[in-house]
């Protein structure tokens, strides 16, 4: 019997399928669950999905498609609301929860639709020449405020919204122009007034881009025109109205039951992109305002005596802070005593408590704020990162992100948690998932720097393997196993035979604003000590092959990949994706341009910061730069700006070193987190291909 019981046990695990190594056609298969929103009732709440599907119109591309989900808190049930190719966003429920609005894309301009949980299919509700977002239902369940956006010039000529004839109370910025143009005949050769209506339809047609704004870089175009946020409310019959001006240009809003809260510029007269300031007010009333300093993330208590919100300095580098106001005593002001990048806010049904998320040590958990005991209390751990969360009656509801699965809703009560959903679940059953060990050092400023390392997939112990130095952008963001956006690079890699590190240096979130501003006029030589100490404590471990090391990292690591390998030879290989490299050209080229005075104290044409700004240049040494390096950018991605990566890859030509350019036709800064599926596919494999000519990997 001995004998056959061990040839049962043997048969049995011989049986057993080794598990696969992730594929970077994964990529393909996750699905993102989004933030649920517990129904009025407390029975029931909603949530979105987010898949990759193969694209209906072009063969061999993919489209991300986004729809309603309904769970049952007390059954566990789970079903779809929506499906078909048109994606829907920002669900909300009424106020008796028995109907459900949201923004669907139909092809041409979203709308607002309204889905009732009695039956039926979900009903169009406005039917306008321009697109919406962001439904919210009133207090009352009989009308639905949503947002829409226009150019200024649109605004001005709408006959339907702008009755009033509503013009803007700032500067035009037109050199000795003031006020609005003077209607008149377009004529080329006619009177001045003439010939500049002649010119504004040159500019109708796209004849000509006249450019006076300050702001005029988007994410992947140019743009002389300014827009403004409008908010309207609609019946459930599409009886729809004005509710605001938005030449104010609201940045954000919360609806009263006897008016509407806003964030609102502080100074009118000046042209929007050069007021940092703003200020929380209700209707036209200043209810909180501070010099220096600018408000977001409205977000008003059930009975409307407290509005949260955050608070910072308009100019320089630190986080936000969460604050608590009284609407009938503004004096009355509570801080949360946390120094974190605080993102979802929501208050308890009974006040007492405000309870958010917070990047922190490379989690994002959830944390409480008693009011009455001002204390702070985390909820969730820190190896897991909360996206989005709503209060149910015994405890929490939430999407969340981990090492064993990228995205799926829980639901936690005071001495439980279960997985609502399995998005994920079911492919990742046959995969073999690399865990990563979270390791930490003190740096030479005595800042504790936490860093993470994954060994190859099937790690063997006794041999060597190629090691990746894998490096967060921002510079102020924020990696760890709380945090999505790598989760399938990272086991790719792996699966691919190499070791992985990466970090968060100086300069990141997640550990304070004290943290997050030590790179200050520094963004080169300490990170790079930080990143560098991370990478030699894990080639300390014993497994690491030093010949077979590759650096590479996007953004501001883009920047800092081409730093390192023009003052080190030490790795074979690297891969500087969507970067800044002249800090003086970024100024001019980049859309996220400010990051130049607020982290090196000026602007290129000041002799002091000139030379901080050619100092911490990485183009500055171009010459030093020898590593074989892959560059990637967004053919449109003028966050950075693609001069950018044309000069560091132009001069690497000259120099006659090892090196490949790679732009994305119709890329963005976001080509590796939200961009073409099939482009993020492209990015990966070409950078493992690169890495494969000088690299041992599979």
């Amino acid at each position: 019997m001995k004998h056959l019981f061990f040839l049962l046990i043997s048969f049995s695990v011989f049986c057993q399928s080794p598990k696969e190594k992730i594929l970077v056609t994964d990529l393909l298969k996750i699905k993102t669950a989004g933030r649920p929103q517990v129904s009025p009732k407390g029975s029931q709440f909603i949530y979105t999905v987010t898949s990759i599907v193969d694209d209906p119109e072009k063969k061999g591309d993919f489209v991300y498609q986004t729809h309603l989900h309904l769970g049952n808190l007390i059954t566990g049930e789970t079903r779809a609301l929506t499906s078909g190719k048109n994606s829907i966003s920002s669900p909300s429920w009424n106020p008796d929860g028995t109907k459900i609005s949201f923004a669907r894309d139909m092809g041409i301009k979203s709308q607002v639709y309204v889905l009732d949980l009695a039956g039926g299919e979900p009903q169009a509700i406005t039917s306008l020449p321009f697109s919406v977002s962001n439904p919210v239902w009133a207090a009352s369940g009989k009308e639905i405020y949503f947002q829409a956006s226009f150019t200024v010039k649109e605004f001005l000529t709408d006959s339907v919204y702008n009755k009033k004839g509503l013009v803007p109370t700032w500067t035009i910025e037109k050199p000795m122009l003031t006020g609005i143009a003077k209607k008149a005949k377009a004529n080329p050769n006619g009177s001045i007034d003439e010939v500049r209506t002649y010119l504004a339809q040159n500019e109708v047609d796209k004849k000509a881009k006249v450019i006076n704004r300050l702001n005029f870089q988007e994410e992947s175009t140019t743009t002389a025109e300014l827009p403004i946020p409008a908010l309207f409310k609609t019946n459930l019959v599409g009886k729809t109205e004005l509710v605001n001006n938005p030449f104010q240009r609201w940045s954000d809003f919360e609806i009263g039951a006897e008016g509407i809260y806003g964030i609102v510029p502080a100074d009118s007269l000046i042209h929007p992109d050069k007021v940092l300031d703003s200020y929380i007010g209700f209707d036209s009333k200043v209810i909180y305002q501070k010099s220096g300093y600018r408000m977001s993330n409205l977000t008003l208590s059930p009975s409307e005596k407290w509005m949260a919100f955050q608070e910072a300095k308009s100019t320089g580098v630190q986080n936000a802070s969460l604050q608590i106001i009284s609407h009938t005593n503004p004096a009355l002001i509570i801080k949360v005593p946390f120094d974190r990048v605080i993102t979802q806010v929501k208050w308890s049904s009974d006040e007492t408590k405000l309870y958010f998320t917070a990047q922190d040590q490379g989690g994002a958990p959830i944390y409480s704020f008693d009011i009455a005991s001002k204390q702070v209390k985390q909820i969730t751990d820190l190896k897991t990162g909360i996206l989005g969360f709503d209060i149910t009656i015994t405890g929490f509801v939430y999407a969340k992100t981990g090492i064993e699965n990228p995205s799926e809703i829980y639901q936690q009560s005071a001495d439980s948690v279960r997985t609502f959903t399995s998005l994920n679940t079911n492919w990742l059953a046959n995969k073999e998932i690399v865990k990563p060990l979270k390791h930490t050092f003190t740096n030479s400023k005595g800042q504790k720097i936490d860093y993470w390392v994954m060994k190859p997939t099937a790690f063997e112990a006794g041999k060597k393997y190629p090691l990746v130095l894998n490096i967060h952008g921002g510079p102020s963001a924020m990696w760890g196993t709380g945090e999505a956006s790598m989760w399938h690079e990272f086991q790719y890699y792996a699966a691919k035979g190499m070791g992985v590190v990466y970090a968060n240096p100086r300069g990141s979130g997640g550990y304070g604003s004290e943290f997050l501003a030590a790179n200050v006029k520094d963004w080169g030589s300490g990170p790079t000590s930080d990143v560098m100490k991370a990478l030699d404590l894990t080639i300390a471990e014993g497994w690491a092959d030093t010949t077979q090391l590759a650096v590479t990292g996007g953004s501001y690591a883009g920047y800092l990949v081409a730093w390192i390998v023009g003052h080190t030879n030490r790795f074979k290989v690297a891969c500087a994706q969507r970067g800044v490299y002249e800090l003086s050209t970024f100024m001019g080229e980049g859309n996220a341009w400010r990051l130049v005075p607020n982290y090196f104290g000026g602007y290129p044409w000041e002799k002091a910061t000139k030379a901080i700004l050619d100092r911490e240049s990485p183009y500055s040494y171009v010459q030093n730069i020898k590593t074989p390096l892959i560059i990637f950018h967004g053919e449109n991605d003028l966050r950075t700006g693609v001069i950018q990566g044309e000069m560091l890859y132009k001069s690497l030509k000259v120099l006659g070193r090892d090196v490949e350019y790679v732009r994305h036709p119709g890329g963005t800064h976001e080509l590796t987190r939200s961009g073409n599926n099939r482009q993020r596919i492209d990015q990966m494999l070409r950078t493992y291909e690169f890495f494969s000519r000088y690299l041992k990997i599979q």
